[in-house]
């Protein structure tokens, strides 16, 4: 299983839009971030969770010209604004892609996207999407690789991580409860959120992100959805644990 990190960075990304601070100005590459996302390469099947505003571009610089499934954590823009650029994978492939989230994540989008999810007098230039409506904790399967969806708590908004055999990929968290934690034992690696260092009310800081660690135990973790003030990726990293590292755009894991 190989792990791409398509975008490391909060809703803003890094750099933000007119901020002058040192770490938008950093010229060091890990210090720029898109959007949060990963694509799975899973002995060739391709699995994303999220496409955010930066989907296509993600895409390009990682060269990805197949997916078989896209996966939503939540509604949020950042993770969901990119949908309408799955139509070249529609296109190659002649079929709708397989979509993968929540109930209320699902009305979101159709609301956002109707066009998409239009089933009479479609516009032809639009995407397809294959709807699969999924619950926390029920297993299902892409190409016959079984991915477990978790509950994660986004403030008082329930969201979805995931795990993937020794894998898990969870973003936005603030909370967990205990069968999120069970549900998490015996990881190789954790991918979590860790926003900044001061107390946020719907994302973990680094604190808290640091205590999940702890208690999740994985054998290695990586750090994502990072805000600017967080700090310069190349310092941060000399404050954590040894098994544990900030993640940047464009990192790839071989598990």
């Amino acid at each position: 299983m190989k792990v791409y990190f398509l975008g490391t960075g909060t809703s803003q990304g890094i750099p933000v839009i007119g901020n002058n601070s040192p770490v938008c100005l950093s010229t060091n590459f890990k210090d720029k971030r898109l959007r949060s996302a990963v694509l799975i390469d899973w002995d060739g099947t391709k699995i994303a969770i999220d496409c955010g505003p930066d989907f296509r571009q993600q895409m390009l610089r990682i060269n990805n010209n197949t997916l078989d499934a896209l996966l939503f954590t939540h509604e949020h823009a950042d993770h969901t604004a990119g949908l309408d650029d799955i139509r070249p994978y529609c296109f190659m492939e002649s079929k709708a892609m397989p979509i993968f989230a929540q109930e209320r994540v699902l009305n979101s989008l159709k609301k956002r996207f109707d066009y998409i999810f239009e089933t009479e007098n479609r516009y032809p230039g639009a995407p397809a999407v294959e709807i699969h409506e999924i619950k926390p904790f029920t297993n299902f399967t892409i190409n016959k690789k079984t991915v477990t969806p978790l509950l994660v708590n986004h403030g008082n908004l329930p969201i979805l991580g995931y795990r993937f055999n020794s894998f898990a990929y969870l973003t936005d968290v603030k909370t967990l409860n205990d069968e999120t934690y069970n549900a998490l034992h015996n990881l190789d690696v954790l991918v979590i959120n860790a926003l900044r260092l001061q107390e946020h009310p719907t994302h973990n800081n680094l604190e808290e992100a640091l205590y999940h660690i702890k208690k999740i135990n994985p054998k290695k973790a990586y750090i994502t959805h990072i805000g600017f003030q967080l700090g310069f990726h190349d310092e941060v990293e000399k404050l954590l644990p040894e098994n544990v590292f900030l993640a940047y755009d464009q990192l790839i894991l071989d598990l």
